[in-house]
């Protein structure tokens, strides 16, 4: 006898309640292999794939894309079965995919890079991206793919569509030189546009608007302040320089930044204890512990991971968690968890290109501290002017409960940290 499951949205977070159906994985009627992703779910801290329970066909797919469902619902059904026999081009493509050779993996190349009427049957491709593909002639090997595990999501062909059309209205054609001139129009006449000037309203994903939420939220209800101080590299640099190869060889990661400001900050805010505070009602709450938010670009927004206990973690624990988050983050795996509860926030635009700017303070927390890039500026250094590699940092504090002696205290350890490293390792 077939076995029919019924599919409900699981408990995904201590604090999630509901959460909005993305893009199906799997359409009716389709195979899918136990624990492969079915349907995306959004929630307001991340992004989730609910997995097959079994080998299976979806039976019923009951929410659509952008519906709200609460925890426990069901939105699909699937039965039990063994896997459909596969069309030869699908059957080609399974064997060019798993094989090793360098043949198999061109097989495999030119197997994926079909024109777009064979890319409903591709399951990389998601089927309202495939409608959009079909609609504007299009092959999905023409888009990158943004979704997680490598899915072509309608949001890609999109973007898409609109870099091609803003290709084409930068680049007009001049006027033929046979073509007689014209008069200047008169003032105030409308000129005719030449180029496209299309629109695209695509709705917030529910982790943009839930970012949105917050930063205004922190806006209105928190006294925000922001204080500047710079760091000289040198000594950092020249650490990373002796020891990156026998780190990376020890522990299979790369010796990063991050874990120097880390254990600088984990210091800094033990002897400064309401930057690790919170404002409750008409209280301070004091941490004992230091759990820090490291802010990670994922491809959909920013999302800020927690490194619990992060006074307790060694650089390797740091560096490597640091990557797996990074990695998690794209791939859109983060779990709601791993995403609540921070004390403290770092956030390094610096790897964007950032020279300065002013971080915002993610609620309920009363401080976080922006990294920026590095360059080399003059400094006076044993009464010479010396060129050093130089980074302008900024903590941007919650003046209710933070005295600017506090932060200007914050930063100045956090530099002095940085600066003379062997100072983390003795703790002075």
């Amino acid at each position: 006898m077939t076995k029919t499951t019924d599919l409900h949205v699981p408990e995904i977070g201590e604090s999630v309640s509901e959460v909005e159906i993305g893009a199906w994985l799997v359409q009716v009627g389709e195979f899918v292999e136990r624990d492969a992703g079915v349907v995306v779910l959004e929630t307001d801290k991340a992004t989730v794939e609910l997995p097959a329970p079994f080998d299976g066909v979806l039976t019923e797919a009951l929410a659509e894309t952008g519906e709200m469902r609460n925890v426990g619902d069901l939105i699909a059904r699937m039965e039990e079965g063994g896997a459909p026999e596969k069309s030869s081009a699908s059957t080609k493509k399974t064997k060019a995919k798993k094989a090793a050779p360098a043949k198999a993996k061109a097989e495999a190349k030119a197997v994926e890079t079909e024109p777009a009427a064979d890319d409903a049957g591709d399951a990389r491709v998601m089927p309202a991206a495939a409608r959009l593909l079909a609609e504007n002639d299009l092959a999905a090997s023409d888009v990158e793919a943004t979704g997680p595990g490598g899915r072509l999501l309608k949001e890609d062909v999109q973007k898409h569509i609109a870099a091609q059309s803003t290709v084409a209205a930068s680049g007009g054609q001049s006027p033929a030189k046979s073509a007689p001139a014209k008069s200047a129009p008169a003032s105030g006449a409308r000129v005719a546009a030449t180029g496209a000037r299309g629109e695209r309203v695509e709705p917030m994903s529910r982790l943009r608007r839930t970012i949105a939420k917050r930063l205004v939220e922190a806006q209105q209800t928190a006294a925000l302040l922001t204080t500047f101080n710079e760091i000289d590299m040198t000594a950092v640099k020249s650490l990373r320089a002796s020891y990156k190869q026998d780190f990376a060889d020890r522990y299979g990661v790369k010796l990063g930044f991050m874990s120097f400001f880390v254990k600088a900050v984990v210091d800094a805010l033990k002897a400064t204890p309401s930057l690790n505070a919170q404002v409750r009602d008409d209280s301070i709450v004091y941490h004992d512990y230091q759990d820090i938010g490291i802010a990670v670009g994922s491809g959909r927004g920013l999302v800020v991971p927690i490194l619990r206990d992060a006074d307790h973690l060694s650089f390797a624990d740091i560096e490597q968690r640091i990557g797996d988050f990074g990695a998690r983050a794209q791939a859109g795996t983060l779990t709601p968890d791993e995403l609540t509860g921070g004390t403290f926030t770092i956030s390094n635009g610096g790897v964007y290109g950032s020279l300065l700017s002013t971080p915002i303070v993610n609620p309920p927390q009363s401080g976080v501290l922006g990294l920026h890039g590095i360059q080399d500026r003059p400094i006076g250094r044993d009464g010479e002017i010396v060129l050093a590699p130089m980074m302008y940092v900024a903590l941007t504090y919650d003046h209710r409960i933070v005295d600017g002696r506090e932060a200007v205290t914050f930063l100045r350890r956090v530099k002095d940290a940085i600066e003379t490293p062997s100072r983390m390792l003795l703790e002075i």
